[in-house]
């Protein structure tokens, strides 16, 4: 290790004010990581198009576009193609979960969620 800090850019996508406020506060538990939050899959586009992020933490159930609309198009994408995507949300059935990590999800939680397994899963995915 040369003492380099690492810093990550994370990108939540969540409507709800209340859901990313929690959220990006159980992200800044972790050194070095920055959070850009989106309201839905359009707002979250137009900032993944001025920068680029480590990771991104989505909801499925949005307005305008939902996650899952998201996830796809972000693995069409040339710059995000290959970034980390965490589905947090209420829809806990198999059918869902299915879709999402078939679309290119690669982790899936479902809410309410558990700050500690949460960081877990974002740790696994910032290294």
């Amino acid at each position: 290790m040369n003492g380099e800090k690492k810093e990550y850019k994370v990108l939540i996508v969540e409507d709800s004010p209340t859901m990313r406020q929690l959220l990006s506060f159980i992200l800044k538990r972790i050194k070095g990581v920055n959070v850009v939050e989106a309201k839905d899959g359009v707002d979250a586009l137009k900032k993944m198009s001025v920068n680029k992020f480590d990771l991104v933490i989505t909801d499925i159930n949005m307005p305008i576009m939902d996650g899952l609309k998201l996830v796809n198009l972000i693995r069409k994408d040339d710059i995000h193609k290959n970034v980390p995507i965490i589905i947090v949300t209420t829809e806990g059935g198999q059918e869902d979960k299915e879709r999402a990590m078939a679309l290119g999800a690669n982790a899936y939680i479902t809410k309410p969620i558990q700050s500690a397994h949460l960081l877990e899963v974002i740790k696994q995915y910032l290294k």
